[in-house]
């Protein structure tokens, strides 16, 4: 998956803060230890890209940088969390695909996705890959569709949970083929996996990170990408409008927003800090090896970033019958 105007848009957000004064708020930040809230249980990506970030910014810093895992309510309780926390900058959220999907989710949220924060910056992003068993008999997707469509029940796909990025690429695909597919939600991506290895249940769309090493080993086999392009990592691999189903992209997301009223200033620093560390070739090294491609970018591109996320996806998630 390649993107050239990746490296602009890093070095775009990198340098327009630079030219800014340094406010007096600015001079002293941060004056305390920084905390990096992640909605999510530890261990998934979205904890891999917090705990690395948070160690490189604390270095720089010379603060200690803390992640903070509050996870629950469909990533609600971390999140409100933040929204509430003071408007200092020591407190962020590390936000991710949910984070666009709960508006049209969730009836009354305890806060508003683009009113109570501040956007600093888009971190990373993931496609999901569309696996089956090894043993399974399908190749292509048009093999799975098939299947699908002569399956009386519907042909069972994994998730790890409701309105997941794996759930909501399975109504996805469901709206635009009319597939006959049944949705089997988990509570986590690992035992889903397991899952579709074992046989138990047929597929699975997830995040690279969490399937490659299996297509690797031979466990699972890659029918598709979600992304808009070719995977760099499995070129041989078709992207789902590749494989007839139009206008399927669907992409994992991180990134660091702040509480709506903390001052511009702060959030350009960080902007900035970040910015640079996504840039060091060995940190984007280690992520590439996964499947997952550093972005960055302004605070103004991950905002527009997140409406368009929110737009996406409200018109899913309603035809899906999963709001509120």
């Amino acid at each position: 998956m390649r993107h050239p105007t990746r490296r602009r848009l890093l070095a775009a957000g990198l340098a327009a803060p630079l030219m800014l004064g340094t406010a007096p708020a600015a001079t002293a930040f941060p004056s305390r230890p920084v905390r990096i809230v992640v909605p999510f249980t530890p261990g998934a990506s979205t904890d891999q890209i917090a705990r690395l970030l948070a160690q490189r910014l604390g270095e720089t810093w010379k603060r200690t940088v803390l992640v903070e895992n509050r996870p629950g309510g469909a990533t609600q309780i971390g999140t409100d969390l933040v929204a509430k926390a003071p408007p200092d900058g020591h407190t962020m959220l590390l936000a991710g695909f949910a984070f666009g999907v709960n508006p049209s989710l969730v009836p009354k949220p305890p806060y508003d996705a683009l009113q109570d924060f501040a956007p600093v910056v888009l971190c990373a992003a993931t496609p999901n890959l569309l696996v089956v068993g090894a043993d399974q008999p399908m190749r292509t997707v048009a093999d799975l569709l098939a299947a699908s469509r002569s399956s009386p029940d519907g042909l069972a796909f994994a998730s790890a949970g409701v309105a997941t990025s794996n759930h909501l690429c399975i109504e996805l695909l469901k709206a635009k083929t009319g597939a006959n597919l049944l949705h089997v939600p988990y509570k986590g991506s690992a035992p889903a996996v397991l899952d579709v290895i074992a046989g138990r249940v047929p597929a699975i769309f997830d995040n690279v990170p969490n399937v490659l090493p299996h297509v690797k080993a031979g466990k699972l086999r890659a029918l598709a990408v979600t992304a808009p392009r070719r995977f760099s990592l499995l070129p041989q691999m078709p992207t789902m409008i590749e494989a007839g189903v139009a206008d399927f992209e669907v992409t994992s997301w991180f990134g660091l927003a702040a509480p709506a009223r903390v001052p511009r200033e702060l959030v350009d620093i960080v902007n900035a800090e970040v910015n640079r560390i996504l840039l060091q070739p060995d940190f984007r090294d280690l992520f590439r090896a996964q499947g997952v491609e550093l972005v960055g970018g302004s605070p103004e591109q991950f905002g527009n970033h997140i409406r368009a996320q929110i737009a996406r996806w409200a018109p899913v998630v309603k035809a899906a019958g999963l709001g509120g």
